[in-house]
């Protein structure tokens, strides 16, 4: 049986937001710093929208070559509900049946359902890697410029 209770957030997520937990876990296993490369077997909706939110995510230093596969997964359901989301539009969300009575029945398309299930999942990998509003409110980057003083500023001992 699994942990109960809500998962750990990351120490990076938690630096971030400037919380003094982040410096609570210092045997927490450290990432290389590189940005995962798309897969090449990805379809090109998923390598659109990996082109689209990885580089986003690498400047704002929160993923790692660790999160390839989480970021695969991501990138797969965008596929998944965009082509169900362009059938929709197409064809309409509804259709008419038949029961052997003969009387007329109105059902859902099938891709309303598995639109709803991606649009449900990637709510919750959008949370997962800070990519809606109340996940960025919640994380502060620091700015490059205060984070590395330049080399005359250490020099002259008056690194920030």
């Amino acid at each position: 049986m699994g942990k109960r209770g809500k998962p750990p957030t990351p120490t990076a997520i938690l630096k971030l937001r400037g919380s003094w937990r982040g410096n609570r876990n210092p045997d927490e296993p450290q990432p290389d710093n590189q940005t995962p490369t798309c897969p090449d077997w990805l379809d090109d909706y998923a390598k659109a929208a990996w082109f689209q939110i990885v580089p986003r995510l690498a400047g704002m230093g929160i993923i790692d070559s660790v999160d390839e596969h989480a970021l695969v997964v991501l990138c797969q359901t965008w596929a998944r509900w965009k082509r169900a989301e362009e059938t929709l539009m197409k064809v309409g969300t509804t259709y008419v049946s038949k029961k052997p009575d003969g009387s007329v029945m109105i059902r859902k398309m099938p891709q309303v359902g598995i639109a709803e299930g991606a649009a449900h999942s990637l709510a919750r990998w959008f949370q997962e890697f800070g990519m809606s509003p109340s996940a960025r409110s919640r994380i502060r980057v620091p700015d490059k410029k205060e984070s590395a003083p330049d080399d005359l500023a250490r020099y002259f001992g008056n690194a920030g």
